[in-house]
C-alpha cells in the first residue's frame, strides 16, 4: 500500500483528497495543524513554516510511520483578502518551499499541489486573452495570492531541472465547492456579474480529489500543470449566451455548447484521464 501525507488534509478540499485516497487503497497522513472532523487518517499538527518539522514529518514519525512514497500539498491561506498580503506570500510561498525542498531530503519524487485558477487572470477585470482559457498563456496574477502561485510554478520548474526524477503536478483549481454549497447557484441569474470573476466556474470537491489522485497516478516526470474545474458552469444560462453578453469580442478558439465550461479542461482529460461526474444540477 502506498502512504501519501496530505498537507492541508482538513481543509475543504483536503477533506476531499483524503476521503478518496483512503477509498482507492492509499495509506493517507494528514499533516495539518488542526485535525479532521471526518478522522479518516491518522493527524500530524505541523507548521509548514518550520523547515524542520516538514523534513521531520517527511522522512518519518517515530510510532506512526517510517516512509512516504508521495506528497500531496493543499494547505495555504486559501484566497486573497483573508489575511495581509506579506503574511499570505509569507505563508503560502515558504510553505510551499519546505514541502518540496523537505520532499527531496525525504527521496520523495512524486508530489501533487494546488495550484490555482487565479493565475489565468483572476478576477476577469482585464479579460483573458482568448476563450475558453487553458494552460497556453502565460499567468497573469493579479493579486498577492495569484502571486505567490505563479511563482510556486516557476519555482518547481527549477526544481524539476535540479531533480530530473521529480513528477510535480499543479493542479489549477476553481472555485471548490460541497453538496450545501449549490442552493446558492440559482440566485445567480439574477445578476450574471456576481460569478464572471472566474468566468462561471466552480469545481466540486469530490472531483478536485479526483484530479488530486489522477495527478498522483500519472506517468512520466517533470512538472504540468492542469485547469481543473467542472465540465458545467454555475448559470442555467448557456455558456454562448454568456460569451456573447459579456465578452462579444474576445476570440472564441472553438466552439463551446450548452453549459460547457470557460476554464478550459481539454489538456487534464487528455494526460490525466479527468472525467469530473459530479455537478450541481443534480442536486438543486
Amino acid at each position: 500500500m502506498a502512504r501519501v501525507a496530505v498537507t492541508g488534509g482538513s481543509g475543504k478540499l483536503g477533506r476531499a483528497c483524503v476521503r478518496d485516497l483512503v477509498e482507492h487503497g492509499w495509506d493517507v497522513v494528514n499533516l495539518d495543524q488542526h485535525p479532521s472532523p471526518d478522522d479518516l487518517a491518522p493527524h500530524l499538527r505541523l507548521d509548514l513554516a518550520d523547515y524542520g518539522q516538514v523534513v521531520s514529518a517527511l522522512t518519518g514519525v517515530d510510532d506512526r510511520y517510517d516512509r512516504l512514497d508521495a506528497v500531496v500539498h493543499l494547505a495555504a491561506i486559501p484566497a486573497p483578502g483573508l489575511q495581509p498580503n506579506a503574511a499570505i506570500f509569507r505563508n503560502n510561498m515558504l510553505g510551499t518551499y519546505n514541502v518540496f525542498t523537505a520532499a527531496k531530503t525525504a527521496g520523495i519524487d512524486n508530489i501533487v499541489w494546488a495550484s490555482s485558477e487565479t493565475v489565468l487572470g483572476l478576477p476577469f477585470d482585464t479579460p483573458p486573452p482568448y476563450l475558453p482559457v487553458d494552460e497556453e498563456y502565460a499567468p497573469r496574477p493579479e493579486s498577492t495570492y495569484s502571486l505567490v502561485k505563479t511563482l510556486e510554478e516557476t519555482m518547481v520548474d527549477q526544481l524539476c531541472r535540479w531533480n530530473p526524477a521529480l513528477k510535480a503536478t499543479g493542479l489549477r483549481f476553481s472555485n471548490v465547492m460541497y453538496v450545501e454549497d449549490y442552493a446558492a447557484f440559482p440566485a445567480f441569474e439574477a445578476d450574471h456579474t456576481l460569478r464572471d470573476w472566474n468566468l462561471w466556474s466552480y469545481i466540486d470537491a469530490r472531483d478536485g480529489a479526483l484530479a488530486i489522485r489522477l495527478g498522483l497516478e500519472r506517468e512520466g516526470t517533470g512538472k504540468e500543470v492542469f485547469v481543473i474545474a467542472s465540465p458545467d458552469t454555475v448559470m442555467s444560462t448557456p455558456t454562448p449566451e454568456l460569451v456573447q453578453a459579456h465578452y462579444p469580442d474576445l476570440e472564441l478558439r472553438r466552439p463551446v455548447e450548452g453549459h460547457e465550461t470557460l476554464l478550459s479542461i481539454d489538456k487534464a482529460r487528455r494526460l490525466l484521464g479527468f472525467d469530473p461526474r459530479h455537478s450541481w444540477r443534480d442536486h438543486v
